[in-house]
């Protein structure tokens, strides 16, 4: 049975009742609208797969419609006109203006059926058709095993619809990801939307998110746009609660209705969204249940410092790009530069490094980069409050790094010990005269702390 969404415009109630009581039997999914202003409306609502349009109506006639989806391009869907009084001419300019057919009342209602199903295979074939001409997905760079997982990981969970969750540490690419999935799913042709969380507040959330109706006109929503697509909400920790209880309500009853409007919509747009470690703690602010319709896949975006072995690849990747789309002159970085670069600890992630190239492909120089221009960016980058994981060692005296070791080490230890010194000294395999020592040495205070 055929679920094609039909959209039927006849200003005579008798012929849209007839009309959508027979395309119901034959399982099709039926619409009807009395005038144009309704089918503008309902069209804005949700893309039919096919419009049965009346010539003759009394407020704009079907020719008029026509013509106006065909300026604005918005005649993404067949259509078939209908007129008890049609002639050559009206028929030749319905075709110019892009109608499939054309069918004349008093309907034959084998006639008509077989024309809706030439249609809705034809708008099948062009859709086909547009999905050829979308360039291939861009895959995330990176020949690690990591990142080989990673795109397995990815692919696997694109065909279907469920929401999905992806969490990484900023500048890790959670939304370059979110695109590849949409670009790997049978979405691909429509729209991806992403939307910064941030910029939801209590105030605007319900609009932004649903639209607004008012004075019969429709101001599309999020939503809206995103409708057959994918809606990627960026930082969902950083959603307020007001906006969590507009997102909750809709997701619980799976439709939603414009501000000012009376009519639900059901949600079509694929839901992903992307989060820091540590988002579903009391500390985020996220409700518990919101979280259960997003999180029902969840995929770990890692850190480049756990994939350290394709720095080089994403260089070139970036110097390929930024030449290509910034115009900027080609620099080639040398060995030396790129070891150095494997070696950084990136805090900022991928979205550091491109930073980093895109400063040393503008600033230019000499057509090679070399380690000592790589070592004067990188100390421009440094944050010394960084964890352990995230701090550029080797930017420092070998005495200053083993220092710094140290210290972040034994602190981070006397934590997970909650202070007591004596656990402590099991735990690292020191002795505790010796460690007491070395905490002082160190400057770490664990005076304020209680002792085992």
């Amino acid at each position: 049975m055929s679920s094609s969404r039909i959209l039927v415009v006849d200003d005579e109630a008798d012929i849209r009742g007839l009309l959508s009581e027979i395309l119901a039997e034959e399982g099709y999914e039926v619409e009807a609208a009395p005038d144009a202003a309704t089918a503008r409306r309902a069209c804005a609502r949700q893309e039919p797969d096919l419009v049965l349009l009346d010539i003759w109506m009394p407020d704009m006639d079907g020719i008029t419609l026509l013509r106006e989806w065909s300026e604005k391009n918005l005649l993404k869907f067949p259509v078939v006109m209908l007129s008890g009084h049609g002639t050559v001419e009206t028929a030749v300019e319905a075709t110019r203006l892009g109608a499939f057919d054309f069918v004349e009342k008093p309907l034959s209602i084998a006639k008509l059926l077989r024309t809706v199903e030439r249609a809705l295979e034809a708008g099948r074939r062009r859709r086909q058709a547009q999905r050829t001409l979308i360039p291939p997905p861009v895959a995330p760079v990176g020949k690690s095993r990591l990142m080989h997982r990673l795109r397995e990981q990815v692919q696997q969970v694109a065909a279907h619809d469920t929401p999905v969750l992806l969490i990484g540490e900023a500048g890790t690419g959670r939304e370059a990801f979110a695109r590849y999935l949409h670009s790997l799913s049978p979405r691909m042709a429509d729209p991806f939307i992403a939307v910064t969380c941030a910029s939801l507040d209590d105030n605007n959330s319900a609009a932004r998110l649903r639209g607004i109706e008012a004075d019969g006109r429709i101001e599309a929503g999020l939503y809206e746009q995103a409708e057959g697509g994918t809606l990627f909400f960026g930082g969902l920790e950083d959603l307020s609660a007001g906006a969590q209880r507009v997102l909750l309500a809709d997701l619980e009853q799976g439709s939603w209705q414009h501000e000012g409007g009376s009519r639900r919509v059901p949600m079509s747009a694929r839901l992903t969204a992307a989060a820091s470690p540590g988002h579903d703690g009391a500390a985020s602010g996220l409700r518990r249940d919101l979280l259960a319709h997003l999180e029902v896949i969840t995929i770990r975006v890692p850190p480049l410092r756990e994939y350290a072995e394709d720095v080089p690849d994403l260089v070139r990747h970036y110097v390929d790009r930024l030449v290509d789309e910034e115009g900027v002159p080609l620099r080639r970085f040398s060995v030396a530069a790129q070891n150095r670069l494997r070696n950084y600890p990136w805090p900022g992630n991928v979205r550091e490094l491109r930073n980093l190239v895109q400063r040393v492909l503008i600033i230019g120089g000499p057509e090679e980069i070399g380690l000592d221009e790589i070592e004067q960016q990188l100390a421009l980058q440094q944050a010394p409050d960084e964890p352990l994981v995230k701090q550029d060692l080797l930017a420092l005296p070998l005495r200053e790094a083993r220092e710094q070791f140290e210290r972040a080490y034994l602190m981070q230890q006397l934590m997970l010990c909650n202070g007591k010194v004596g656990l402590l000294a099991k735990r690292v395999g020191m002795e505790r005269t010796h460690l007491y020592r070395k905490l002082r040495s160190l400057g770490v205070d664990f005076r304020q702390t209680t002792e085992d």
